[in-house]
């Protein structure tokens, strides 16, 4: 019903959002006496602002064509590497012969929006490691006939993909997937799987969110399954190769995220409309790129959505030891041979302070020495993995744990004999962006 009923609404906008878009190309004329004028500007800010909140976004290009190593403008291919139906293993390969560097495994969040969100985050690798990322499909795209998709599914899916890659690998995983990354990393050590990576590095992700918990994560533990199951899961319908598909549609998601902080969205769409009235071409790009990601969602398969809601927001399962895998219950302990890297926003209003951190105790038998934690000072959610202060100070310090930790190192004997060392608390530094755990 809430399916149909929003694309009728979107269907009604159309006529206002067409009419809008070709008023506002016309009063861009750059020979238009009238554009000194404040009314005519007004009116034209009026006129893309209506365009813009009454578009349609849909999946945003990658706009990763190029990239530069030495000093040399090299070309990029997009490549799928490994097809599954809900997934795609996207490899950014570049045209350049001879490179021999390290593979990055990307694992963009399946929480609403598209991959494309990370573009910022793969950008900044391409220059010295070999990129891929997960690309996630749209569920309502996806034929009822390629079957369901579940949270084991989803631990299954980057298994594959680290067999693909091989043991080489390391994996940057941003927000959500950090627990089925968890989970993936600690059922290979147990059956020591050769393609095992090289290290984890975990953004922002929600391992234990009963731990400075946030309005997000009170939204998702403040109701049971069955409120979710009977209010946001959805039937895609007819009109879609997915038809008949259970979902949890992305105007929800967008919805409910938007609502949070509903303030400063009105805040940030007010300045806009200031800053094309003032002709503040550079703000009001940024506010377009910003914007054209943020409401570009895509539908998450339902019974994945449901299992996260269960396994991690209402019963704790991987803090607690109690999450299993094609049943094979989750020993984070059994985790030995990849490094650990957690990375939090002082700021992050999604996943709290410590939610992350807390993995390097978790998984307690990685040498101390091979774990590190970056607190990242005055910025929040988004600021850990794009923009300024990830470019200049996050990414540069992914880079060196990954350098750092290329090659297996020797274990000591008391973690041979299953008696690792205690790990240090993780560290919370005050004045410093960055701490190592031990």
């Amino acid at each position: 019903m809430l399916y149909r009923l929003n694309a009728q609404i979107m269907e009604a906008m159309l006529p206002l959002h067409v009419m809008a878009r070709q008023t506002r190309q016309m009063m861009y004329q750059p020979l238009n006496p009238l554009n000194s004028s404040w009314a005519f500007q007004t009116l034209r800010a009026g006129m893309e602002l209506t365009e813009r909140l009454t578009a349609c976004y849909q999946q945003p290009a990658w706009d990763l064509d190029t990239t530069t190593i030495n000093g040399e403008t090299v070309a990029i291919e997009y490549r799928v590497a490994v097809h599954k139906p809900y997934c795609n293993l996207l490899h950014f390969e570049r045209q350049k012969k001879g490179l021999q560097q390290p593979k990055v495994l990307m694992i963009a969040p399946l929480s609403g929006h598209y991959a494309t969100l990370l573009r910022g985050t793969v950008r900044e690798f391409m220059p010295d490691h070999e990129v891929y990322i997960t690309d996630w499909i749209n569920a309502r795209d996806v034929p009822l006939s390629d079957g369901s998709f579940r949270f084991d599914d989803y631990v299954d899916y980057l298994i594959q993909f680290l067999e693909h890659l091989g043991p080489e690998t390391h994996v940057i995983a941003v927000c959500q997937p950090c627990v089925p990354m968890l989970a993936a990393a600690a059922y290979m050590a147990k059956n020591n799987h050769p393609a095992q990576p090289r290290s984890m590095t975990l953004m922002g992700g929600p391992v234990d969110t009963r731990i400075s918990p946030t309005s997000v994560n009170d939204y998702a533990s403040g109701k049971d399954l069955e409120w979710f199951e009977d209010n946001v899961i959805q039937r895609v319908p007819r009109g879609f190769a997915g038809r008949r598909q259970l979902v949890y549609p992305g105007f929800i998601q967008l919805t409910g995220f938007m609502s949070m902080n509903l303030d400063s969205h009105l805040n940030k769409h007010f300045k806009f409309f200031n800053d094309l009235i003032k002709g503040d071409g550079d703000s009001a790009e940024a506010h377009r790129q910003f914007y054209n990601e943020y409401l570009a969602v895509m539908d998450m398969p339902g019974l994945y959505y449901l299992d996260t809601i269960r396994k991690v927001f209402l019963e704790h399962q991987l803090p607690r030891g109690e999450m299993e895998f094609r049943g094979q219950r989750i020993d984070l302990s059994a985790i030995r041979d990849t490094a650990l890297l957690t990375v939090e926003g002082e700021m992050d209003d999604i996943t709290g302070r410590g939610q992350t951190s807390c993995a390097l105790d978790l998984c307690s038998n990685i040498p101390a020495a091979r774990k590190q934690h970056i607190e990242v000072e005055g910025v929040g959610h988004y600021g850990i993995f794009n923009g300024r202060r990830f470019r200049q100070t996050v990414a540069p310090e992914i880079k060196a744990f990954m350098q750092r930790n290329q090659h297996v190192l020797a274990q000591p004997a008391d973690v041979k004999a299953g008696t690792a060392a205690p790990a240090a608390e993780p560290a919370k530094p005050a004045a410093k962006k960055t701490a190592s755990h031990g």
